[in-house]
This record gives C-alpha cells, structure tokens and sequence, in this order.
C-alpha cells in the first residue's frame, strides 16, 4: 500500500539572531511557520530502502549521499524497506527548509507506519537544525540553533501567502558570515501574527549584500499592498501575507515570469 506525504515548505515569520555560542553556531529566535504545500513523497513498502528523484528542482541534488531523505531512512530503524519517491517542487539553497522539510515527511511516514523512536527529535536535529521543526510542520518558535521548539498562540492558520524566488541559490554559511554581528534584541511578545509584523530578519541585509536580486523581490512584493513581505530565513525566498486569496493570487499574477512562485495558505 503506498502513500503520500507533503513536505510543507517552511519559513521563518521572524528570525533574530542573537549572539554566537561557545560551539561557534549562532543563538537564534525563530518563529517558524509552514506553507500548506511543498515537495511530494510517495512510499512503498520494499525490501530495502531507495529513493527516486524527480520535478522541477530534481537536478540539483545529484549526490545521492547528501539527500535528506535518504539519510532520514538510515536514522530510523524500521522492520522493513521504503521505496520513496521524491517530487522536488521546492528551490534548493532558498531559504525554505525544502531538504529539511523532505527530511520531516519521511519522519511523519514512518510514524505512520511503525511509529518513531523515543529520541527521534535528537536524530531529526542531527540532520539539521530545521529538521525537528520540520517533522511537527507547525507554527511555533525555535530557539538555540532553532531546534528548541516553544509553542505560541496561532492566529495565522489559513492566512494566504506566496513565495518568491529569483532563482538564485544562496547558501546558509556565507550569509551567516555576513552578518554584522549586532544582537539587535529579542522576539517579541504575543501571538503569531504580533510577532510577525514586529519582529524582522536580521539575515536580510547581509543576503542582499551577497544576492542583489533579494531587494528587488521584496520591492515587488511591497507594491501588492501585503500586510507583511520578508525574507525568509537565509534567502534568497521571499513571502509576502495577504489578507485574501484574490489578492495573493493577484499578486502572483504580477510577478515575473522568470522567477519562481508558490501561491498557498499557512498551516
């Protein structure tokens, strides 16, 4: 019997960084939120594991030793094989936790299936900081290296949203590098949607020094009148919030053609 599984593409609403840790990784204050669409994985069961690659953004990940989702089979011990197939919607380097969240899908496919180890959230991190947040797919805040996880009052479930891509990949490290080091304060307080419209990206200059194009994204979002246009997480993705579909669908329709879109709703 096979099944599907989306994984949700993520994006951070806020993300502060705060200081640089003893461990050399950054002290980060996220509040992570997931776009009801994404990637697709379809498994069946199969006597040992395997993955298929194929989509739009199926190119890119050409070393089979570097895809998370093969990596999240090895993790997860299991009485017997999956065969996945992995439809790769989502940008690669983008700043949507596209492998992380492919990562996520396989967790939730195999809870279904056999259900997950006690210590599952610690072999989620070990794939990557967004893993664990991935693998819940919910809106929440992330704390540490974004893999404590904090619950916070949803008032953003179904909002529209839509992503935009200049088709550029940026990768995590160097933006990191970038950044000036100024710890400019914490998250605020309150609901989702307060925390959203207060807080900021402090990945954001730093990634247009390093990617122009990301300026010329969020002044394209601003003119569609959002209640919030951002970077996410380290770029080069865009979203904007709108208060109706018919806007964000409007707003997609005037985007240009050669960057990439996704128009959904917030999970």
């Amino acid at each position: 019997m096979g099944m599907n599984e989306t994984a949700y593409a993520k994006i951070n609403l806020a993300l502060h960084v705060r200081r640089v840790r003893e461990d050399g990784y950054h002290a980060l204050e996220t509040l992570f939120a997931f776009v009801d669409a994404g990637d697709v994985l379809t498994a069946q069961p199969a006597a040992q594991d395997s993955v298929t690659t194929l989509g739009e953004f199926a190119g890119v990940l050409d070393n089979p030793f570097e895809n998370l989702v093969a990596r999240a089979l090895n993790v997860l011990p299991r009485p017997q094989g999956l065969g996945v197939t992995l439809e790769k919607n989502l940008p690669v380097a983008a700043g949507l936790g596209g492998g992380s969240a492919d990562a996520g899908a396989v967790f939730r496919m195999v809870e279904a299936l056999h259900g997950l180890p006690d210590d599952w959230q610690a072999r989620a991190a070990k794939l990557g900081a967004d893993v664990p947040a991935c693998v819940l797919s919910r809106t929440h805040i992330g704390l540490g290296t974004g893999t404590e996880q904090v619950e916070v009052e949803d008032d953003l479930a179904g909002n529209p949203v839509l992503l935009v891509n200049p088709r550029v990949p940026l990768s995590t490290g160097p933006v990191f590098k970038a950044w000036d080091g100024e710890d400019r304060g914490p998250l605020p307080q309150g609901p989702a949607s307060q925390i959203a419209r207060e807080g900021r990206n402090d990945l954001e200059a730093p990634a247009i020094s390093l990617c122009p194009v990301i300026a010329e994204v969020l002044a394209a979002l601003e003119v569609t009148n959002p209640w919030l246009a951002r970077m996410s997480g380290s770029g080069a993705t865009c979203f904007a919030l709108y208060d109706s579909p018919e806007a964000r669908d409007a707003a997609q329709a005037a985007m240009p053609q050669e960057w990439w879109t996704m128009a959904g709703r917030l999970r």
